[in-house]
């Protein structure tokens, strides 16, 4: 294949990535926006109405895994369509469990709705690994800002979702649920009918490796998650994700709390999630000319600078909360992009694959954990309170990555 034609069909894979990472998001958006109101709404106390966050996000970890093995057996397209039909299903079973006042039945929906975010996670693999290492992380950034759109559509999709439902009967918040199913569909088939050829096939691959042999033959994964970059870059996804986690997964539930409706809790999720994505490309950017390290640093230190934010916000005013929610949301895409972009390194692809899978693992489960941790801190200390517990996690990873890396800048190796 010709260097023209290459890069005509790798620009093309990342659009196509782009668009079902847009559609994704505005799903798995939603369904976590409206996660903790419905379990609160069916009974469970507010210290622990981060149990459908919890088990989302969980779902994203046995997912990562499940499409981590797809993508080496059978592609990386195989492992993105069957992530986003999971997830589809997932979004029906949850507005069941909605519709029929079951919590039970709204966790089993919740955990397989996580199938089609792990799905959105493999998809920012798969757009790097189009790619050299010094164009790597831009690729990244580009298929992350596809969660653009559904940061912006996402949470804004609520009340009128919640409209459509009353009408047809259903209660409101199943509407979103519906609306999760509907766009998790669309991402599938659109992932089926234009990921021609498989990403795989035009991946820049350093070594020439055997799919089919790769655990027989690779070398084992412990020892490819202790490698210096890798493990440096677990260090700023898991550390970032499970901060964000910890102060966004109870905005929704302290605004409505405090007397705010369906729309401000929208308002302020859409800043946060504007934050995550919107400016990806630019930290993809800025990831490539500086380096990772620089760059996580910078995303932790927007990490504290955000939780502290959150704390100062008065609970009747929203204009605080809607910035530090956006440099939440900043901070961890910075930290995101930079560790996404130095996982990898020059490892052959099907080892590419099986650690990112487990990495991802990792990355979701400690996020689960931040979940279930944030009730009972909300419970204990309040929303300030487990604010400012969010900035003081956000120093100790900042500063043993700076240590990790003192002395020499890390780069994708």
């Amino acid at each position: 294949m010709d260097a023209s034609t290459l890069e005509r069909l790798r620009t093309r894979t990342v659009r196509v990535l782009f668009a079902g990472v847009a559609l994704g998001a505005t799903g798995w958006i939603a369904a976590i926006t409206v996660g903790t109101i419905a379990a609160n709404e069916l009974g469970v106390s507010a210290v622990w109405a981060g149990i459908p966050t919890a088990v989302a996000v969980l779902g994203t970890a046995a997912g990562a895994a499940l499409l981590s093995a797809v993508s080496v057996r059978r592609g990386r397209r195989a492992a993105l369509v069957l992530g986003s039909l999971l997830g589809d299903a997932g979004a029906l079973v949850a507005m069941l469990g909605v519709s029929l006042s079951s919590l039970s039945v709204l966790i089993v929906g919740t955990f397989v709705i996580g199938s089609a975010n792990a799905a959105g996670q493999l998809a920012r693999y798969v757009g790097g690994d189009l790619y050299p290492i010094s164009r790597r992380a831009s690729a990244v950034g580009s298929v992350i800002w596809g969660s653009t759109v559904g940061a912006v559509i996402g949470p804004n999709l609520i009340a009128p979702a919640g409209s459509l439902a009353v009408a047809i009967d259903l209660p409101p918040l199943a509407g979103t649920y519906l609306v999760t199913a509907t766009v998790m569909l669309a991402g599938g088939l659109l992932a089926l009918t234009f990921l021609r050829p498989d990403p795989a096939s035009l991946a820049d691959e350093p070594e020439t490796t055997d799919p089919s042999n790769a655990r027989a033959n690779g070398p084992p994964l412990r020892d490819l998650i202790g490698r210096p970059e890798v493990a440096t870059a677990l260090i700023a996804l898991a550390a970032a994700q499970g901060v964000m986690t910890m102060v966004m997964t109870m905005t929704p539930l302290h605004l409505t709390g405090h007397g705010h409706g369906l729309g401000v809790v929208g308002l302020v999720l859409s800043a946060h999630t504007l934050g995550m994505f919107a400016l990806a490309p630019v930290s993809g950017r800025l990831t490539d000319r500086f380096g990772s390290l620089s760059i996580i640093i910078a995303g932790f230190g927007l990490l504290v600078v955000a939780a502290l934010l959150a704390a100062l916000a008065p609970a009747d005013g929203v204009s605080l909360l809607v910035v530090a929610l956006f440099l939440l949301g900043f901070g961890w895409n910075l930290s995101f992009v930079a560790g996404s972009s130095l996982l990898a390194g020059r490892l052959p692809l099907a080892d590419r694959a099986r650690v990112q899978g487990a990495v991802d693992g990792i990355v979701w489960t400690s996020s689960a954990a931040s979940s279930l941790a944030a009730g009972p801190l909300l419970a204990v200390l309040g929303y300030p309170g487990l604010s400012l517990i969010g900035a003081a996690l956000a120093v100790v990873p900042g500063a043993l990555v700076a240590a990790r890396g003192r002395g020499r800048q890390l780069r994708p190796a």
